[in-house]
């Protein structure tokens, strides 16, 4: 039998229970043809020997936001500026670029407040650099922004009867003049300003982003909001998706989470929606699960409260040197439960944004309500973040079978602020991870990127040793995965948690042929990111392949470094 393609040489981690181990696999038809034995008689239309390479299931990425990142990908990188004036000089070379550009915006992103000694920019040095050309700056929580006067001119701040938006706030100074910060849902203001995205800029914008993806062995992801809200890019941002995917310009598989504010309230047989005839959905009854292995639907997306970094996730006990501050939902409870409740009836699960402990306690109501009412979903129901989470909210969560996607990579570079934000003795709730397992709860790894990086391999090792820039060892080592573990996370797991894993997640027989490529096992490594990708692989193709010499790669044949014509390659 002729294969499309046969890797052999290889220590290939299948994490099945049934054959753990094998040195070679072929693909046919963009899938797992079979292993070692399986193989014999076998020629294929390219073999390639991977020289003692591991190889691993395609990391899956189950939360990020990759339009956005995509999009940010051309703004000013905030993130290395040291000191409010570095900062300014950034955006005084950005005006000065963009002086052939009337009414061009200046954008920013990546800008963490712990950088400049806590502080934020003071909005009267901003006007002066910008004058009138609008200025939104990202702050790396996506949770506010930074803007000029120019700006919030435009979005209407200024004129009389304007009040905050539900969710959100312009903040302002002691003289009640706005200090530039637009916080959680008020960010609309600003977007709107610039929504919709044309599909080709968004398509362009997934075409960079996805190729960075290849390169850090990401061959799924799911993309956390998109159609509406502040969080959204535009109302036909699935024909962005489709687009790309036709032009070659999608380099991994795509699961979309529709914003809530995407839903509209729709009509059916009396009979239908459990026997209520109504819901919030998408035209013809569209529900998650629509699409293929490239493009597919995933839960409804709903923002329950804000940040932790912004100190609005909302909580309990009041945050560290933030009196009588406990961050805020973006919404009355009520308001989430019928609109969540008619989302889940029309047949969506749910994915609900709840980083505080107090957005968490009303996320596991509404869950298990409404799993009460209609019954488990045909994919999981989700937490995102579950950030600050109490001892005793685990083992609801764990008995009603909701899914969590907890971000490991911000523990390094964001692991001291939050532990400054709640203290010594909330800090053993922050972004848990071995008291999640053991308390039977499915954690599925992700970056929220461009919160943090998707760099996996780092993510990885933070789930193990858990250890911040600053040296500290965020909850304790008690909380640190194993390495098997951590590798799950972004394997079997995550495709557990996106309701996939009869396709990937795992490497047997029949499943999509997604694979990563690691310069050493992750299993055995003293550091797990010390490892390098060399290749990734997204149903048989080579999405990236790494071409430069480096040491780690010198260990493998020519052979690994030579990608088809077609290849996306990352260079």
């Amino acid at each position: 039998m002729k294969l499309d393609l046969i890797l052999r040489e290889a220590e290939i981690i299948t994490l099945e229970a049934d054959r753990p181990r094998a040195t070679s696999v072929g693909v046919l038809a963009g899938r797992i043809a079979g292993f070692d034995e399986e193989l014999e008689g076998c020629t294929a239309e390219r073999e390639v020997s991977l020289g003692g390479a591991t190889v691993v299931p395609g990391f899956i990425d189950a939360h990020c936001h990759t339009t956005w990142w995509g999009l940010g990908l051309g703004a000013v990188e905030l993130e290395q500026a040291r000191g409010l004036e570095e900062l300014y000089a950034l955006l005084e070379a950005e005006v000065r670029r963009l002086e052939d550009q009337p009414g061009a915006w200046v954008n920013g992103t990546g800008f963490n407040h712990k950088h400049h000694g806590g502080a934020f920019p003071d909005i009267r040095r901003l006007d002066e650099i910008t004058g009138d050309r609008p200025l939104y700056l990202r702050h790396v929580s996506g949770h506010l922004s930074i803007t000029n006067s120019a700006t919030l001119r435009l979005a209407g701040v200024f004129e009389s009867g304007f009040a905050d938006p539900t969710g959100g706030a312009v903040l302002r100074g002691a003289d009640g003049y706005p200090t530039g910060v637009v916080e959680e849902s008020a960010q609309q203001l600003i977007q709107n300003l610039l929504l919709p995205y044309p599909v080709e800029r968004i398509v362009e914008a997934l075409d960079a982003a996805t190729t960075r993806y290849a390169a850090e062995g990401i061959t799924s992801f799911t993309e956390a909001g998109i159609g509406g809200g502040w969080i959204g890019h535009s109302p036909v941002e699935v024909q962005a998706y489709l687009t790309a995917k036709r032009a070659g310009k999608l380099h991994a598989r795509a699961q979309l989470m529709p914003a809530l504010d995407s839903l509209r309230p729709i009509e059916a047989n009396a009979a239908d929606m459990h026997g209520t005839g109504s819901g919030r959905g998408l035209d013809l009854g569209v529900v998650a699960g629509f699409g293929d292995e490239w493009v597919s639907l995933g839960p409804v997306k709903v923002f329950m409260d804000g940040s932790l970094l912004g100190a609005t996730a909302a909580v309990t006990e009041d945050y560290c040197g933030h009196q009588h501050n406990t961050g805020y939902l973006l919404d009355s409870p009520e308001a989430y439960r019928e609109r969540v409740d008619a989302a889940y009836r029309a047949g969506w699960p749910i994915a609900l944004h709840a980083i505080g402990d107090a957005a968490i306690d009303l996320a596991t109501e509404i869950i298990i309500g409404c799993q009460e009412r209609y019954g488990r979903n045909h994919l999981p129901n989700r937490i995102e973040h579950f950030g600050i989470a109490r001892p005793d909210q685990l083992a609801p969560v764990a008995a009603a079978g909701i899914a969590v996607a907890p971000q490991a990579a911000f523990i390094g570079p964001l692991g001291d602020q939050f532990a400054a934000l709640v203290g010594p003795e909330r800090e053993g709730w922050l972004y848990r991870g071995r008291s999640l397992v053991e308390a039977g709860i499915l954690v599925a790894g992700s970056s929220d990127l461009p919160v943090a990086d998707n760099n996996v391999l780092r993510a990885m090792q933070s789930w193990v040793d858990r250890r911040t820039e600053q040296g500290k060892i965020l909850g304790g080592a008690a909380e640190g995965l194993t390495a098997e573990e951590a590798l799950r996370t972004y394997t079997d797991w995550a495709a557990q948690a996106t309701g996939t894993a009869d396709q990937k997640g795992t490497l047997r027989r029949g499943k999509l042929a997604d694979f990563a490529v690691l310069s050493g096992s992750p299993l055995e490594a003293d550091d797990i990111s010390d490892l390098e990708v060399l290749a990734t692989i997204v149903g048989g193709e080579f999405s990236f392949v790494r071409l430069d010499s480096g040491a780690a790669a010198s260990s493998a044949p020519e052979s690994l470094f030579a990608p088809e014509p077609d290849a996306a390659v990352v260079r």
